[in-house]
């Protein structure tokens, strides 16, 4: 990586996830904060004005006096464009960054789904960002997006398993984080002393998005994978850390030892590439009747790693375990980050 850090700019920066990017970006050794982007209504405003800031770490002194801007295209100059922008305004915006020339790499659903823009987990998928260079050919830019939160958690968990025995099908119970419903979020009356059995959106996703991520990239833009995936989403009340219930058939049949070998052997593709934000392991295995569990393993590697337990055999399908993922930063502003590492690292952001 260059000496000369890159120019980033933050769509969507005084939300909950925006605040998280910003951050992460404080700092770091290949990024510099070169706008940040809100609502109309807080243009101008100094950055420590305009957020209400959710986080328990204070804001980075650096950005406390930044003015925010109405998002727009016209006169920035960055090298990349991370979006934390709600889907709806994410549909709208994003394309008018990416058709002026710049690579957005996006934590919002908005994309997810077009054919043209990959999905990516970067220890999973890394080839579907050959999208983004076929999207440069047609926009000028290109658009980069993140899984749900959910999914990633789902996905990282199951990749030592289907690189050693391949997937079939799989079902996933998650016991949701409230902040993944961003903020203000779910009412209070409504999440104390109470779990709320549905979450708009979530199935569908966790239920398609695996497919893509685990598909295989044509010609004319992903294959999906050859994979069942059933699901079902509950939002509890704890702040931080989707906890997942997980049973999986494998194309070879797998025993727990033999499932547990492999995650055992399991390391990142990415260690080579010398990414800020990636964890040399980001599957951690652990043992004991009582985890993993939010409050003790959510900040694993920073909260970049996925945390497995309870590893055992399932009289249904074969394999069941219990994964926990930190839903605001590996499932969606650390998330979104590693992937502008990584194009950063190939020359692409």
């Amino acid at each position: 990586m260059a000496e000369k850090r890159r120019r980033v700019a933050v769509l969507g920066a005084t939300g909950a996830v925006g605040q998280r990017l910003v951050g992460l970006l404080a700092g770091h050794p290949w990024f510099e904060i070169a706008a940040l982007f809100a609502s109309e209504q807080r243009d101008g405003l100094p950055y420590g004005d305009a957020a209400h800031w959710l986080l328990p770490d204070p804001p980075p002194p650096g950005v406390l006096r930044m003015p925010v801007q109405k998002p727009c295209p016209e006169g920035l100059e960055a090298d990349l464009v991370f979006s934390a922008l709600e889907t709806g305004a994410a549909s709208t915006l994003e394309p008018l960054f990416r058709d002026a020339g710049f690579t957005v790499v996006s934590n919002a659903s908005a994309f997810r789904d077009d054919p043209e823009v990959p999905l990516v987990i970067p220890e999973v998928n890394a080839g579907h960002l050959a999208l983004a260079d076929r999207q440069r050919k047609r926009h000028g830019g290109c658009i980069v997006t993140n899984p749900n939160c959910s999914t990633i958690g789902l996905c990282l968990s199951l990749e030592p398993l289907r690189r050693a025995f391949g997937l079939r099908r799989v079902l996933v119970t998650t016991l949701q984080a409230l902040s993944g419903a961003g903020h203000p979020g779910v009412p209070s009356l409504d999440a104390l002393d109470n779990v709320l059995p549905s979450i708009a959106g979530e199935v569908e996703k966790l239920e398609r998005e695996p497919l893509k991520i685990f598909g295989r990239l044509g010609a004319s833009g992903v294959e999906p994978g050859d994979l069942t995936v059933g699901a079902q989403c509950n939002r509890v009340p704890v702040r931080d850390g989707h906890l997942l219930s997980v049973s999986v058939e494998t194309e070879r049949p797998a025993t727990p030892g033999e499932a547990e070998a492999a995650f055992a052997a399991y390391e990142s593709p990415l260690a080579s590439r010398g990414l800020p934000s990636a964890p040399l392991r980001p599957v951690v295995l652990t043992g004991g009747a009582m985890r993993p569990q939010p409050a003790l393993d959510r900040e694993a590697s920073g909260g970049m790693a996925v945390t497995v337990g309870q590893l055992r055999r399932c009289p249904v399908l074969g394999l069941r375990y219990v994964a926990l993922v930190h839903n605001t930063l590996r499932g969606a502003a650390g998330g979104t980050l590693l992937i502008g590492e990584l194009l950063a690292g190939r020359g692409g952001g």
